[in-house]
């Protein structure tokens, strides 16, 4: 499966500078032919919670689950759970994993058809149920798709310590219909899981968004990618971060490979591009010296299909060592532009109007200089902004609350350096 990387950084530092920042730029053409090199396995969760009957939601979640196994390919193993108090599964026989043909998609819209609202929301168990069935398929592409309607009613700690025991097992896109259940709950989970989060305000919508989710996963060739970081003796790496396609914070997920390296896990890939932000703590040298930061690798196992190095270059031209990198600039941007509107949100739900101002204007500002105009117009559902150049908003007085979870949701939704959204 062919890989490049390459890394965009101004290697000139001050005398004195110890940070070497660098983004990484890793695109793969997919594997030949669309073939996969592994096998594939999707597992749909549904919420079942009482809550589900409210506004059509259960009706409109059963046709956006069945419209999700038709698009299944065939030969794929996977399983539909119905989210309630507990994790049962609907489809196929309990532990099993049915392999996607004609007749098996048609029984599952057949059982899908006999989902019904009548539960709680335990979303710690159904995904613990979840990573069981993908347990029984190792070193498949594992994708799940997560909907719920409401906050998980588990007690305290029990979801934090499900996602500690299989997060990055496999991949899941978590989607919240309707404005009851909360961003910050289904973003712990998307973190953990590799995957998405996004809000679906109007029951209809479900559809697409279960035929978009699935027909990506579809498009998925390879099963368990990683970037590896080594970085020569008092050398270490102080944070490695996807910028693109949006922002997720890979540092905690560091996995030790020998004394001088580690891995990063990348989730699965298909024909695509994503861009990462290596940030190593070097020693400081003298004018002239030059050493070798990082070398960052694409890997899955013990290939290695891609390399790059981020260099350091001390300089006493300050013309040279100030000069920020376009790709770095932009992408620090981009990742105060995701924490600003969150703070926003979180200082407007406090009542704490002059910080939620300052915030969300702050982040009218950079969306504005990145070019970021869908974060830009998601914005200006929360505030009216009266220039985004200076970064002057006003709150508005009321705000419709799924604006204000798509704003929450898509925060950290990134553009590429120069391109328009």
């Amino acid at each position: 499966m062919p890989y490049t990387a390459e890394a965009f950084q101004n290697e000139f530092l001050a005398l004195g500078a110890t940070e070497v920042n660098a983004i990484v730029t890793v695109a793969s053409s997919g594997a030949e032919g669309g073939r996969r090199t592994a096998g594939a396995t999707e597992i749909i969760i549904v919420d079942c919670s009482g809550s589900m009957m409210a506004e059509g939601r259960m009706a409109a979640a059963r046709q956006a689950a069945k419209a999700a196994v038709n698009c299944i390919d065939d030969g794929v193993r996977f399983a539909i759970i119905a989210g309630v108090s507990t994790a049962q599964q609907l489809f196929p026989a309990p532990g099993e994993l049915a392999v996607a043909t004609p007749e098996s998609r048609a029984r599952a819209v057949g059982a899908i058809d006999r989902l019904q609202a009548n539960g709680g929301t335990a979303i710690g168990a159904w995904l613990r149920l979840a990573g069981q069935l993908f347990a029984q398929r190792p070193g498949d592409i594992a994708h799940a798709i997560l909907l719920t309607d409401g906050e998980n009613g588990e007690y305290q700690g029990y979801l934090e310590s499900v996602l500690a025991e299989i997060g990055g097992s496999f991949t899941c896109d978590c989607r919240g219909v309707g404005t009851n259940w909360t961003v910050s709950e289904l973003r712990k989970v998307a973190a953990a899981m590799l995957g998405t989060v996004d809000i679906v305000a109007r029951p209809q919508d479900l559809t697409v968004a279960f035929e978009q989710m699935m027909t990506a996963a579809m498009g998925k060739t390879a099963a368990d990618v990683q970037l590896k970081v080594w970085t020569p003796v008092n050398s270490t790496v102080r944070f490695v971060k996807q910028v693109e396609p949006q922002v997720a914070d890979l540092t905690g997920k560091r996995v030790a490979d020998g004394p001088r390296a580690g891995r990063y896990p990348l989730g699965s890939w298909g024909s695509e591009s994503r861009d990462y932000h290596v940030c190593v703590d070097v020693t400081a040298g003298a004018a002239g010296d030059e050493m070798l930061a990082a070398r960052v690798s694409v890997v899955e196992g013990d290939v290695v299909h891609a390399q790059t190095l981020v260099r350091a270059v001390w300089t006493e031209d300050s013309a040279l060592s100030t000069r920020i990198n376009r790709q770095v600039a932009h992408y620090t941007g981009q990742a105060e532009l995701a924490e600003a509107i969150q703070q926003g949100i979180e200082a407007r739900k406090a009542g704490d109007d002059r910080t939620a101002t300052l915030k969300f204007g702050r982040a009218a500002q950079l969306a504005h200089e990145s070019g970021n105009k869908a974060t830009e117009e998601l914005l200006a559902t929360v505030v009216d902004i009266e220039d985004a150049a200076t970064g002057t908003v006003r709150l508005r007085r009321k705000v419709d609350a799924a604006d204000e979870m798509a704003l929450d949701t898509r925060s950290t939704k990134t553009v590429r350096v120069g391109r328009a959204q």
